[in-house]
């Protein structure tokens, strides 16, 4: 097992001088920091396929839909990152042989996308080592970990609701002539 003392805080990764202002600026830059590592390894390893991550995220939605596809911008809310332009994003993977575009039959304005053969074929290769970093990035954290690290993950991506319904106080938004500047 580790030593904490061998952890280091996000304050030492940071060379932060003074101890962060507010505990919920340190939490927000934590999860920055640890996003942008899982994320490093991850784009890594689908580099190595010829993908991104969105892309992935995309192949991996068409291949839970399955059936005729969806459309374009059907893809936008379950994608786990947000692209700018999941239109070039299709572009570049029906280029690849990825996916394809169909028109309906009831209606040629609607297009559909699919997942073809050979993104089925690239995902399935992918499975084992997504599976693999996976646990080589989160297996350290036992099972009530990963729930609560889960839970609380929930929690903060949806703050509005729990302010709502909650007895926590309004936090007021500052004005810009409050001449406070966080850094």
């Amino acid at each position: 097992m580790i030593s904490e003392t061998k952890i280091r805080t996000l304050q030492q990764e940071v060379q932060k001088k003074n101890p962060f202002e507010l505990p919920e600026e340190e939490a927000y830059l934590n999860l920055l920091r640890t996003q942008e590592t899982l994320y490093d390894h991850f784009s890594k390893m689908f580099k190595r396929y010829g993908i991104t991550q969105p892309q992935y995220n995309v192949l991996r939605i068409l291949r839970g839909i399955g059936g005729d596809g969806v459309r374009t911008l059907d893809l936008v809310k379950p994608m786990v990152n947000r692209v700018p332009d999941i239109t070039r994003l299709v572009d570049r993977l029906e280029r690849a042989g990825l996916i394809s575009r169909n028109q309906t039959k009831e209606d040629r304005r609607v297009v559909l996308v699919s997942i073809t053969q050979k993104g089925l074929e690239l995902l399935e290769k992918l499975d084992e080592p997504v599976q693999f970093e996976l646990k080589k990035q989160l297996s350290h954290l036992e099972p009530g970990e990963l729930e609560t690290l889960n839970q609380l993950l929930l929690k903060a991506r949806n703050s509005e609701a729990y302010v709502a319904s909650s007895n926590i106080k309004d936090v007021t938004e500052p004005t810009a002539s409050s001449g406070k500047v966080l850094n």
